[in-house]
């Protein structure tokens, strides 16, 4: 009997090595990638300039991204597995809200200064939910031992780029307005009065790699008003003390949305409410058009082409007449999670810039998003898995799940803090820390999701 317990304990030791092993290795492999970028792009060796980490950005974002998105997600796309993946968007808005929620409390424990409080509900709710999660998909399928099937790799971008539409909707409408200066930014004046905008101490900075990793040409989005508050101009009067209702042209004139002052009002037949007025200006000033990047294009081209037959046949297959195209298409996909790895380590080469958040704000944002986050992602991915709503004996869909409640916080809430000219020094130091400490973090969680989803 003692022999019998003690191979048992030997079989399961071995198991679990081997568990361990498997998990931990692909995201080493990414590591190294991430060092070599880092040794290459450091102030001291200067391998590689900083202009050339932009340039392979701007590949990254407009063909290497766009070209995986394309093949994978439309080669495994049909309107049976549209169904199917519901899920996937609606955990996209369940892990938003739980980090909103966490940042809330956040605010509330930490204390950071006022002004910054929704800059930190922003950053612990929105994680990377596209490069890091597709690096890590490729790392692990990449792998000889893994434990997702054939088509792990295809699936696993499949399901990854399924849910990016979600995440930049969120970005370009809730995150861009939640991430607008606050009025302490500005000189309150009375009404009637030009009001002058004082600059925000950040602006004048030059923008760190990691906003232009994320969003190569941000310059070129700027606008006139990109600066300023648009919700605390339009729900609250310029003067404190005049509960006067303004104008629709009072509206657009301050948020700049209207035109030019000959322009004639427009009449309305029946009185717009002032409520209804206020958020239609919002709605306007919000960049709905910044949604069609080349990652999205790909991603609506291959969902489209993917749900009619007749399309993915001519497009997608052996002996398909534009197979040739996607082969292409695909060579070029291959070169997407290398270089965002080393454009990764470019970034972390940078070092943190300096930052008004504070060190307990940082650490309890951290904490937050990489070590409860996750926690609460387990219980609400198995809590659907009990109820039904995943795809059953689909073991990658569940680690993707996971996966998106594990990543740092979105790099690409770095570019939209320049845009906004609102706490860019800070996003830089914090997207920084949270990259370092998601190297340990996201291994504890794979070796946990890989043993808990994956192996029982």
């Amino acid at each position: 009997m003692y022999r019998f317990l003690a191979e048992i304990y030997q079989d399961d030791m071995r198991t679990g090595g081997a568990d361990l092993l498997n998990a931990i290795v692909p995201l080493l492999k990414l590591l190294s990638l991430t060092v070599i970028g880092l040794i290459l792009a450091h102030p001291k060796t200067q391998m590689v300039p900083r202009a050339t980490f932009k340039l392979l950005s701007k590949l990254v974002f407009a063909l290497f991204l766009p070209c995986l998105i394309f093949t994978e997600l439309g080669e495994c796309m049909s309107l049976q597995n549209f169904v199917q993946w519901w899920f996937i968007p609606i955990n996209v808005l369940l892990g938003t809200l739980v980090g909103c929620l966490l940042g809330y409390l956040v605010v509330l424990v930490c204390r950071p200064p006022p002004e910054l409080n929704r800059f930190t509900i922003t950053m612990t709710a929105f994680g990377n939910t596209g490069n890091l999660p597709l690096a890590v998909v490729g790392s692990v399928c990449h792998s000889k031992n893994h434990p997702f099937g054939p088509h792990c790799h295809s699936t696993g971008v499949a399901y990854v780029s399924f849910a990016q539409w979600v995440a930049v909707i969120l970005v370009y409408t809730l995150v861009y307005h939640m991430m607008e200066p606050p009025m302490q930014y500005y000189e309150i004046i009375e009404e009637g009065s030009d009001v002058e905008e004082q600059p925000l101490p950040n602006m004048e900075i030059s923008r760190p790699l990691l906003v232009e990793a994320e969003w190569p040409g941000i310059e070129d989005k700027e606008t006139e008003h990109s600066k300023t508050p648009c919700i605390a101009k339009a729900f609250t009067s310029i003067s404190s003390l005049s509960h006067s209702t303004l104008s629709d042209a009072d509206f657009s004139a301050e948020l700049g949305g209207g035109g030019s002052g000959n322009s004639p009002r427009s009449v309305r037949c029946l009185a717009e409410p002032k409520m209804v007025r206020r958020i239609r200006i919002v709605a306007e000033q919000t960049p709905i058009q910044h949604i069609l990047q080349p990652p999205t294009i790909a991603s609506l081209l291959a969902i489209i082409i993917g749900m009619v037959p007749q399309l993915k046949g001519f497009v997608f297959g052996y002996d398909a007449p534009l197979s040739f195209v996607t082969d292409s298409l695909e060579i070029l996909g291959g070169a997407m999670v290398p270089s965002v790895m080393l454009i990764l380590g470019g970034m972390l080469a940078e070092g943190p810039n300096d930052s008004k958040l504070g060190l307990k704000t940082t650490v309890g944002i951290s904490i937050a998003r990489l070590l409860v986050l996750p926690l609460l992602g387990l219980g609400l991915v198995s809590a659907a898995d009990k109820l039904g709503f995943l795809a059953k004996g689909d073991a990658m869909y569940k680690f993707v799940l996971l996966l998106q409640y594990t990543t740092p916080s979105a790099i690409l809430l770095g570019a939209i803090a320049s845009l906004r000219g609102y706490a860019v020094k800070e996003a830089s130091a914090l997207l920084f820390w949270q990259h370092i400490f998601a190297l340990f973090s996201m291994s504890l969680y794979v070796v946990i999701y890989f043993k808990i989803i994956v192996y029982v």
